[in-house]
């Protein structure tokens, strides 16, 4: 069945379009997107590590505390990590831990089979079965083992290093006007008459015009060679001038004659004397 058109719908349909245009037209009726609806709004708060009790006037921030005055900047900034935190990451304990065996463990050995042939021979072969004897492993050492085997190994390294550097350290000997051994006795008389002449020859100028008396007790410290090694103050006489003079007097005295020969060959020699100034510009050792 075939519909037909016929004018009255053409005109009906003209119609109803004149009607939409004129509407459009008249009525300003359009057409446009539709706007987005605005986002809930937001508060952003800046979390801070210190707060303190004074309230800034004027905040650049919102903050859960109140903090004037912190950071080390001029201008304001938003406080920020340059990077995030570092993830927690399994640490293996330092305790100990239990350690099992890992040798597998001993089996009885297999029964094996020895082959004879038959014939005629002027000798004899057991056909008796035997058994292979196997030594069973050892089991690993635990950890408390290693642990001790570990420190004596370290404790006699230590002593070991001690003991060297104790043979590399230099024979010292010390002598007084109460030592009695000939060899050091007679070389502290030569040291004690060299220092007494050199130090009446060169009498401290200072100490005769102001007319200082005093006595101190010194200890030198000679080189194998006969060099001054050290001098010390071992008891001061009270007046800086006497204590430099008798330092200068070694000094010009110096070097003395190499240390005697000994048994125990002796690599510093320290001589403690007591040195007197006595009225008259005379120096004496004792």
């Amino acid at each position: 069945m075939t519909t037909r058109t016929t004018g009255a719908d053409l005109f009906g349909a003209t119609l109803l379009f004149s009607l939409l245009l004129h509407g459009v037209v008249i009525l300003g009726i359009t057409f446009e997107a539709e706007k987005p609806r605005p986002s809930v709004p937001t508060l952003d708060v800046t979390l801070v590590d210190v707060g303190n009790q004074e309230q800034p006037d004027k905040a650049d921030f919102l903050a859960q505390a109140n903090n004037s005055g912190g950071g080390d900047k001029d201008k304001a900034a938003r406080p920020s990590e340059p990077v995030s935190g570092l993830l927690p990451t399994p640490q293996r304990s330092l305790a100990a831990e239990p350690k099992e065996a890992q040798a597998p463990a001993p089996r009885e050995a297999s029964p094996s089979q020895l082959l004879t042939s038959s014939g005629e021979t002027a000798f004899a072969v057991n056909t008796t079965q035997e058994q292979t004897e196997r030594k069973e492993r050892p089991l690993p050492e635990s950890n408390e083992e290693v642990q001790r085997r570990m420190e004596m190994a370290r404790l006699a390294a230590e002593v070991r290093e001690q003991s060297q550097a104790y043979a590399k350290r230099p024979k010292k000997k010390f002598i007084s006007s109460n030592t009695r051994e000939y060899a050091y006795a007679a070389y502290m008389k030569g040291w004690v008459g060299r220092v007494e002449r050199v130090g009446n020859l060169n009498y401290p100028d200072e100490a005769r015009r102001q007319g200082l008396y005093g006595e101190l007790v010194l200890t030198v410290g000679l080189n194998r060679d006969g060099t001054i090694k050290s001098m010390d103050v071992i008891k001061s006489s009270g007046r800086k001038v006497l204590d430099e003079a008798a330092k200068r007097i070694v000094r010009l005295a110096a070097p003395f004659p190499a240390l005697p020969a000994d048994k125990n060959r002796v690599d510093e020699l320290y001589i403690t004397r007591t040195w007197q100034f006595l009225p008259g510009n005379v120096l004496r050792n004792y």
